[in-house]
């Protein structure tokens, strides 16, 4: 099992930032790929951003690139979202998530939250204009 727990979400004006974080409990995530989605009122959870627990390799959903930085603290079992450069669009229920790893594992399967097995309770970011 793998616990997890984000935090950091809050209400901010546009153009302003936030810095999630989830800590991660229970087993090593070596193996394992990290991603944070997020869902809007009445919307599909969308992919974020991801990163391979061993070897740091990010990538993003267009929407985010150049404002988004997922990034991972080994020594704390951490994965952290810096979001920038906040737009109202940004305003959704934010979830972390981890997959692991395996044969059938790719770049496209890391983007589709049915393959992350766990998921944290999310926290609401909130983008006013």
């Amino acid at each position: 099992q793998v616990q997890l727990v984000e935090s950091g979400g809050g209400l901010v004006q546009a153009g302003g930032s936030l810095r999630l974080s989830c800590a991660a409990s229970g087993r090593t995530l070596g193996a394992y790929y990290m991603g944070w989605f997020r869902q809007a009122p009445g919307k599909e959870r969308e992919f974020v951003a991801r990163i391979t627990w061993n070897t740091g390799t990010t990538s993003y959903t267009d929407s985010v690139k150049g404002r988004f930085t997922i990034s991972r603290d080994n020594a704390k079992n951490t994965v952290y979202l810096q979001m920038n450069s906040l737009i109202p669009d940004d305003t959704a229920v934010y979830y972390c998530a981890a997959g692991r790893i395996d044969a059938s594992t790719t770049l496209m399967t890391m983007t589709r939250a049915e393959k992350y097995a766990y998921w944290g309770q999310g926290t609401q970011v909130s983008v006013s204009s």
